[in-house]
């Protein structure tokens, strides 16, 4: 698996990769960051639904770092 770029900013770029299921659900994982993934009944609500589970993950790497990430892009 490839790195992600680092966003023009210097900050991190995360990618969203989409599936269908057999039984018609969506799901997406961000591959930069094991095991975030989620399932959603259309692709805009598994993007939603990862998205927000991407963000739990980084803010609590965040906060156990104590150090603030310089930006966060999703694409």
């Amino acid at each position: 698996m490839a790195t992600a770029p680092k966003a023009p900013d210097g900050g991190d770029s995360f990618t969203i990769v989409y599936d269908r299921e057999e039984d018609g659900r969506w799901i997406a994982e961000v591959p930069e960051l094991p095991g975030v993934m989620a399932y959603g009944q259309n692709q805009k609500d598994a993007e939603v639904a990862v998205t927000a589970l991407a963000l739990r993950v980084i803010a609590d790497r965040t906060e156990r770092a104590k150090k603030p990430p310089k930006s966060i892009r999703f694409s």
